[in-house]
């Protein structure tokens, strides 16, 4: 403990003297008044930047409705997504998602080795994928939020408008439609995923073509009268202006389980099932804390994240609530 008393030194100015273990120790009322200031200056501008640090943090910190994180899209459903990453950023000023799109196998592979932890995909992680995240002790968190269709469009030009799915096998296999061009997205697309699954290939005929895109499919169908294009519905339902043109040019198919009943994709087939080619669209969180990631999740399966799907011409995974007024 320290002990102050007043000295006065051999010029005759007043000292201050502080005894501390038994050493003084000593220091002019001059000096120790300027000592004074700038040791409150000094504890001033350390508060000042301790509040600044702690404002830039807050600013920086990812919540479930604020800050910044990125995300994984499969680009097939760019247009849905895109709808609703519109409105979450209106409804949440404080939130800042970076949206990358990407095709299904580009994307898988950034998912599992990136830091990226929240992906939207046209399927559910299989058991090897789970396996890598839980092997991390990390929770995976997997919501679906619509149904999707796969849609077979042709040029108006073109008679043919039904098919049956063991007729679309045969085609992808060289067997049937063997006088037409099948063209698909991308070579490393969730649709061809899908097209694979569904004929049990790895590989297809020689008239089977992937393109780059759903736009180029469309574009492609709406200038050759003899093709078939397989693309996801979100782009038929909910196109981007530079596809317009070519939607005036194509139309889609109806598909039957066998040649009594066809069916076209529309949001009351989608959802009972009675169209063949159906697929959901998930957003699988793997961030191992509630985040921003959650936090759109739960935008997703919410109201208004169905209500966007339902006015999209999807199926939404939940029939939002309708308010009825009784006069």
């Amino acid at each position: 403990m320290k002990n102050k008393f007043p000295l006065t030194s051999e010029g005759g100015k007043s000292q201050l003297a502080y005894m501390s273990e038994g050493r003084v120790f000593f220091s002019s009322r001059k000096n120790n008044k300027q000592n004074a200031y700038f040791s409150v200056m000094k504890s001033f501008i350390f508060l000042l930047l301790i509040g600044l640090s702690a404002c830039n943090q807050t600013k920086k910190s990812e919540g479930i409705i604020s800050g910044q994180t990125s995300i994984l899209v499969d680009e097939s459903v760019f247009t849905i997504v895109d709808d609703e990453a519109e409105i979450f950023a209106n409804n949440y000023k404080q939130a800042s998602i970076n949206f990358i799109y990407l095709p299904e196998q580009k994307l898988i592979k950034l998912f599992l080795t990136d830091s990226v932890k929240t992906a939207i995909m046209a399927r559910d992680l299989t058991s090897n994928e789970k396996k890598h995240f839980l092997d991390q002790k990390i929770i995976i968190r997997t919501n679906r939020f619509a149904i999707d269709g796969i849609a077979l469009i042709v040029n108006k030009a073109l008679q043919d408008s039904t098919i049956t799915v063991q007729q679309l096998k045969a085609a992808l296999t060289g067997n049937y439609g063997k006088d037409k061009s099948w063209v698909f997205d991308n070579p490393q697309s969730s649709t061809l995923a899908y097209l694979m699954q569904l004929t049990g290939q790895k590989s297809f005929a020689k008239n089977v073509y992937a393109l780059q895109s759903n736009k180029d499919v469309i574009k492609y169908v709406g200038a050759h009268p003899n093709a078939v294009g397989i693309v996801s519905l979100s782009w038929l339902v909910r196109p981007t202006d530079d596809i317009l043109s070519a939607l005036d040019n194509v139309k889609v198919m109806a598909i039957g389980k066998d040649k009594t009943k066809f069916k076209k994709p529309t949001q009351s087939s989608l959802k009972t099932g009675e169209y063949p080619l159906t697929r959901n669209l998930y957003i699988i969180n793997c961030q191992g804390s509630a985040g921003l990631g959650t936090g759109f999740a739960s935008f997703l399966a919410g109201e208004l994240g169905q209500r966007i799907i339902l006015k999209s011409g999807l199926a939404p995974d939940s029939l939002p609530s309708r308010q009825l007024n009784f006069k």
